[in-house]
């Protein structure tokens, strides 16, 4: 016995009028909306409304990608600076510890007596100097210090 079952194609309407021939499929888009079916009754309004979806839409923009990106930059000038002050740091604690090192051997701390101190060895002497205090320069008028005026000025020129 032969298979019962026999099959048609139909084919589908693609929904298309004849009318429609050679028109855009976005026709339903492109029709005027009927004004009772408008958000708005008048264009202005609408356009209006359409600005400030934009605005709104920059600023989110400007939060979610502008302003992160200018903090990265920011944080990337401070991490530099940082990092330059981390070295200065570093360097600094280096000659510390060199100090500290030289510091705890004997000669070193017989330096640091003399400096710090003025603590002397038995056999040395100390003398102590003191540095000259500054001369005054107001002298009276007459003989001898007019020649003492001459001297000081010739000092303090060479």
């Amino acid at each position: 016995m032969a298979d019962a079952r026999t099959t048609t194609t139909i084919p589908k309407p693609d929904g298309r009028r004849a009318s429609d021939a050679g028109r855009s499929r976005l026709g339903d888009f492109t029709r005027p909306i009927a004004k009772s079916q408008r958000i708005t009754r008048r264009r202005r309004p609408a356009v209006l409304l359409g600005l400030l979806a934009l605005v709104i839409v920059g600023a989110i923009a400007t939060a979610l990608f502008g302003l992160p990106v200018r903090t990265w930059f920011e944080q990337d000038n401070e991490l530099r600076r940082l990092d330059a002050e981390l070295a200065e740091l570093q360097a600094v604690n280096a000659d510390l510890q060199r100090e500290v090192d030289r510091a705890q051997t004997d000669a070193g701390v017989i330096e640091a007596a003399r400096e710090e101190l003025g603590y002397i060895q038995p056999p040395e002497r100390r003398e102590t100097m003191l540095e000259l205090p500054d001369l005054p320069t107001e002298f009276p008028r007459g003989w001898p210090y007019n020649i003492v005026r001459r001297m000081i000025a010739v000092r303090e020129s060479g």
